[in-house]
């Protein structure tokens, strides 16, 4: 894992502690480090800048807040009906494209046109987390088996088209989302890269740039354009999100070839809901499974994620005023700085 001797130091104390965690918290970490309990450290460790105390709070209200939200079973609860899952895919664009060249899941996310507006709250909280968890107990572990290495991180490509000061509309459960990988799910992104950023979003970098702890801001690239000659040196064309694939491509919502990453036809999203539904049926001689949203415990922002956020809110207001009665400025790109 290339730790120094201290860094040493601090996961065998982790783990001395880890060994004595209550019954109650065995299983559920068990499904959090999926068999690699010494790497899972590392994360909580990371997060806290190496500080063992501080991790091990951080993991303990982990492993406190998966059972008391039943993140277990989050897998074995599927949105339904099922056109109510499509109206959250619709306008909760994420899914997955594919794999870079290392074998890394590349994420892909339509934050520009992502509109949060046909469920409640907690069914994109609901939906997020069932990504995450999938991502963590179905696709790391096969892609770990089909690399022949250990492979604990993804790659997240951020879709910035159609970004507008309407956006401010869910920044709220768009810091919720954030909070919950913050807290339940550090370091499980190896890059974030954002491509197809129109003006409003680089007037945001520069003020939230230096906000940024130094080790998130190294693994923010803000790529120039749709991003597709700098994602091919590490990602085949055919792991390439549909957005990337030509200047001006956007978030399309129609793709002839059925790429489009963010679909919920696509491979990805059907293979998720089929497995969900799989796993409900396992589940539903115990309980039956009843339709309505699952309502998970929402964290406490950090102090500094509250801040970004409050500085977001009044960067937008302040380009809002300054444009007048403009909607959006998607037609000027960044150059990359």
């Amino acid at each position: 894992m290339g730790t120094t001797a201290n860094q040493d130091q601090a996961i065998k104390q982790f783990q001395s502690i880890m060994d004595h965690i209550d019954e109650s918290m065995k299983n559920t970490y068990q499904n959090m480090h999926q068999g690699y309990p010494t790497e899972t450290l590392v994360r909580f460790l990371k997060a806290r800048d190496w500080n063992v105390a501080k991790a091990h709070k951080m993991l303990v209200d982990c492993l406190e807040w998966r059972i008391q939200n039943k993140i277990d079973d989050m897998l074995a609860k599927p949105i339904i009906p099922t056109n109510l899952y499509r109206a959250v895919r619709d306008s909760q664009l994420l899914g997955l494209s594919g794999y870079s060249k290392e074998g890394l899941p590349i994420i892909t996310i339509g934050a520009g046109l992502s509109t949060f507006d046909k469920a409640s709250v907690h069914y994109y909280v609901q939906s997020h987390i069932q990504i995450n968890e999938y991502r963590d107990r179905v696709i790391l572990p096969t892609a770990t088996k089909k690399y022949g290495r250990h492979i604990s991180t993804c790659l997240k490509v951020l879709d910035m088209t159609g970004l507008k000061f309407s956006a401010l509309n869910h920044l709220k459960l768009l810091t919720t989302i954030s909070t919950i990988d913050d807290l339940n799910y550090p370091e499980k992104t190896e890059t974030y890269y954002i491509v197809n950023a129109p003006y409003i979003f680089s007037a945001c970098w520069k003020v939230v740039k230096p906000l940024l702890q130094e080790r998130t801001r190294k693994k923010i690239q803000v790529l120039q354009g749709c991003g597709r000659d700098e994602l091919l040196k590490i990602m085949d064309y055919s792991s390439l999100p549909h957005f990337c694939r030509k200047e001006g491509s956007g978030s399309s919502k129609n793709t002839e070839d059925g790429s489009n990453c963010f679909s919920p036809d696509h491979a990805f999203h059907q293979q998720l809901y089929s497995y969900i539904k799989q796993q409900a049926e396992l589940l539903d001689s115990i309980s039956p499974i009843k339709q309505g949203s699952v309502h998970v415990g929402f964290p406490d922002p950090d102090p500094e994620d509250a801040k970004i956020a409050k500085t977001i809110e009044s960067e937008f207001h302040r380009l809002r005023n300054l444009n007048g009665l403009s909607n959006s400025l998607n037609g000027l790109k960044v150059d990359g700085n």
